[in-house]
């Protein structure tokens, strides 16, 4: 999904057979499927952005190319159109889906947390996998738009000094190498936030107890994890390079909040990487949530626990990018 704004009317494709899918039909569900998530009809699942908030696309110029951003910022106090608030907290969040997915799936929680925290929210629409954009092209778009942020702070109206990332799943897997390239480029987080993170692209990928328990799911399955695997690290591709679990060194980084759906094929990967993470010294919560499915924080509509992971996550930054 690019720059479109949101549809009235978008129906559901069927979900296509992960395990034979050619090229073409993954690039004609990416297309259907994204612009039903970017619809109003999918906000009865999706659930309603927070009226506090205002939300537009922008393109950053990057180094050979533009890339779409959502942008996430607290409304203008009521009557005074032109108070746009300087030197907020930034919170850089990478939306899920892998193959397929859009920034503006989280329209829920990025609004939320632009009016309640408040901040400025910008949400990346990276480069989504395919035979010819494997995953390091994902990871590049998330640390570029970081960088870029910070880099020109004052034209965003953001202090850079309280700078946090958040992704969920594979944004989650995109947001915790932005995290290491942070630190190696000296640019320090206050916090970072993974929910439901895939942190394994090596072939020890499917070999965790979650893998076989929830292995289909109505969120998620292992044919699309295997999809998923195949395009995010060909076989030319240094699986240990983009697999944040298998990183050499997981010190001095940010703090981080790894939330975790218990019912999740990848919940092993989350408390794993927590739990390196504490090995490592560097503060780790792991936040465990019964019952819940993949994905469930995009998810209001269908999963009761969305809201309590929105909160804790709300108050996890809050404390986090304090001034």
């Amino acid at each position: 999904m690019s720059e479109n704004t949101t549809a009235t009317t978008a129906p559901r494709p069927p979900e296509p057979d992960f395990g034979t899918i050619t090229t073409g039909e993954l690039l004609a569900y990416r297309e259907a499927e994204n612009r039903f998530r970017a619809s109003e009809a999918a906000r009865a699942v999706l659930g309603e952005p927070h009226p506090g908030a205002t939300i537009h696309w922008q393109r950053i110029a990057l180094p050979g190319r533009d890339l779409p951003v959502r942008v996430y910022r607290p409304a203008p106090a009521e009557g005074d159109e032109d108070d746009a608030q300087a030197d907020l907290p930034l919170v850089v969040h990478v939306h899920g889906g892998g193959f397929v997915g859009t920034a503006a799936q989280c329209d829920w929680t990025n609004s939320h947390l632009a009016a309640r925290l408040p901040a400025l929210v910008v949400s990346v629409e990276h480069r989504l996998l395919s035979p010819t954009d494997p995953l390091p092209n994902a990871a590049d778009d998330g640390w570029a738009v970081l960088d870029h942020l910070v880099r020109h702070a004052a034209r965003w109206g953001v202090d850079p000094a309280r700078t946090a990332v958040f992704g969920e799943s594979c944004g989650a897997l995109i947001s915790a190498l932005a995290a290491l390239r942070a630190r190696e480029a000296g640019l320090t987080l206050r916090a970072q936030v993974l929910v439901n993170p895939v942190a394994d692209v090596t072939g020890t990928m499917f070999g965790y107890p979650s893998m076989a328990e929830y292995a289909h799911t109505s969120t998620l399955s292992l044919p699309q994890l295997r999809l998923f695997q195949r395009l995010a690290a060909p076989s030319e591709t240094d699986a240990a390079a983009v697999s944040p679990l298998y990183a050499d060194d997981l010190g001095a980084l940010a703090p981080a909040l790894v939330v975790v759906p218990t019912h999740d094929p990848v919940a092993d990967h989350g408390r794993r990487y927590a739990e390196r993470l504490r090995e490592a010294g560097t503060p780790a919560r792991l936040s465990e949530y019964p019952g819940a499915q993949h994905a469930f924080l995009t998810l209001p509509g269908v999963e009761p626990q969305a809201e309590a992971a929105q909160t804790e996550i709300l108050r996890f930054l809050r404390a986090a990018l304090a001034g």
